[in-house]
Protein backbone atom coordinates (compact mmCIF):
# COMPACT_ATOMS: atom_id res chain seq x y z
CA UNK A 1 0.00 0.00 0.00
CA UNK A 2 1.71 3.28 -0.75
CA UNK A 3 1.80 6.64 1.33
CA UNK A 4 -1.55 7.81 -0.73
CA UNK A 5 -3.31 4.84 -0.61
CA UNK A 6 -2.65 5.17 3.61
CA UNK A 7 -3.89 8.37 3.83
CA UNK A 8 -7.12 7.84 1.85
CA UNK A 9 -7.84 5.17 4.32
CA UNK A 10 -7.15 7.71 7.17
CA UNK A 11 -9.45 10.08 5.20
CA UNK A 12 -12.14 7.86 4.75
CA UNK A 13 -11.98 6.77 8.30
CA UNK A 14 -12.30 10.36 9.84
CA UNK A 15 -15.80 10.82 7.25
CA UNK A 16 -17.57 7.93 8.67
CA UNK A 17 -16.20 8.68 12.32
CA UNK A 18 -17.53 12.25 11.70
CA UNK A 19 -20.97 11.13 10.18
CA UNK A 20 -21.62 8.73 12.81
CA UNK A 21 -22.02 11.53 15.76
CA UNK A 22 -25.62 11.46 13.76
CA UNK A 23 -25.87 8.05 14.03
CA UNK A 24 -28.64 5.75 16.47
CA UNK A 25 -26.24 4.93 19.54
CA UNK A 26 -28.21 1.92 20.12
CA UNK A 27 -26.66 0.61 16.39
CA UNK A 28 -23.09 1.86 16.23
CA UNK A 29 -20.60 1.72 19.13
CA UNK A 30 -18.85 5.00 18.01
CA UNK A 31 -22.02 6.81 18.39
CA UNK A 32 -22.85 5.34 21.62
CA UNK A 33 -19.02 6.35 22.61
CA UNK A 34 -20.11 9.90 21.22
CA UNK A 35 -23.38 9.62 23.31
CA UNK A 36 -21.34 9.06 26.22
CA UNK A 37 -19.36 11.89 26.26
CA UNK A 38 -15.99 13.41 26.23
CA UNK A 39 -14.98 11.64 29.25
CA UNK A 40 -15.78 7.97 28.34
CA UNK A 41 -13.99 8.80 24.59
CA UNK A 42 -10.94 10.05 27.24
CA UNK A 43 -11.38 6.86 29.14
CA UNK A 44 -11.53 4.71 25.86
CA UNK A 45 -7.95 6.21 24.93
CA UNK A 46 -6.50 5.75 28.30
CA UNK A 47 -7.41 2.42 28.17
CA UNK A 48 -6.13 1.18 24.56
CA UNK A 49 -2.66 3.47 25.53
CA UNK A 50 -2.18 1.21 28.74
CA UNK A 51 -2.68 -2.07 26.54
CA UNK A 52 -0.40 -0.82 24.08
CA UNK A 53 2.43 -0.03 26.48
CA UNK A 54 1.37 -3.47 27.73
CA UNK A 55 1.64 -5.30 24.09
CA UNK A 56 4.94 -3.49 23.44
CA UNK A 57 6.14 -4.87 27.02
CA UNK A 58 5.04 -8.13 26.30
CA UNK A 59 7.37 -8.11 22.97
CA UNK A 60 4.32 -9.14 20.98
CA UNK A 61 4.67 -7.03 18.02
CA UNK A 62 1.39 -7.82 16.76
CA UNK A 63 0.00 -7.13 19.56
CA UNK A 64 1.71 -3.88 19.70
CA UNK A 65 -0.12 -3.22 16.02
CA UNK A 66 -3.46 -4.36 16.83
CA UNK A 67 -3.49 -2.18 20.00
CA UNK A 68 -1.80 1.06 18.29
CA UNK A 69 -4.82 0.55 15.58
CA UNK A 70 -7.33 0.67 18.40
CA UNK A 71 -5.31 3.58 20.15
CA UNK A 72 -5.49 5.45 17.07
CA UNK A 73 -9.48 4.52 16.12
CA UNK A 74 -10.01 5.94 19.91
CA UNK A 75 -7.99 8.90 18.82
CA UNK A 76 -9.43 9.38 15.67
CA UNK A 77 -13.04 9.90 17.38
CA UNK A 78 -11.83 12.54 19.66
CA UNK A 79 -10.44 14.68 16.65
CA UNK A 80 -13.99 13.96 15.51
CA UNK A 81 -15.78 14.88 18.34
CA UNK A 82 -13.51 17.86 18.49
CA UNK A 83 -14.30 19.26 14.99
CA UNK A 84 -10.73 18.36 14.38
CA UNK A 85 -9.71 16.40 11.09
CA UNK A 86 -6.28 14.37 11.29
CA UNK A 87 -5.21 16.40 8.07
CA UNK A 88 -4.55 18.92 11.41
CA UNK A 89 -2.42 16.19 12.84
CA UNK A 90 -0.55 15.50 9.57
CA UNK A 91 0.12 19.13 9.11
CA UNK A 92 1.59 19.50 12.62
CA UNK A 93 3.61 16.24 12.65
CA UNK A 94 5.14 17.49 8.80
CA UNK A 95 5.98 20.97 10.31
CA UNK A 96 8.09 18.88 13.63
CA UNK A 97 9.96 16.97 10.61
CA UNK A 98 13.32 17.86 10.16
CA UNK A 99 13.24 19.79 13.16
CA UNK A 100 15.29 18.04 16.52
CA UNK A 101 13.02 17.17 19.27
CA UNK A 102 15.15 19.11 21.49
CA UNK A 103 14.55 21.90 19.44
CA UNK A 104 10.36 21.33 19.33
CA UNK A 105 10.31 21.05 23.01
CA UNK A 106 12.25 24.46 23.41
CA UNK A 107 9.91 26.12 20.94
CA UNK A 108 6.75 25.00 23.18
CA UNK A 109 8.08 26.34 26.13
CA UNK A 110 8.56 30.10 24.78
Amino acid sequence: MNQQQQCAILTQLADVLEARQLADPDTSYVARLYAKGLDAILKKIGEEATETVMAAKDNDNDKIIYEIADLWFHCLILLAARGLHPDAVLIELERRFGMSGIAEKAARSQ
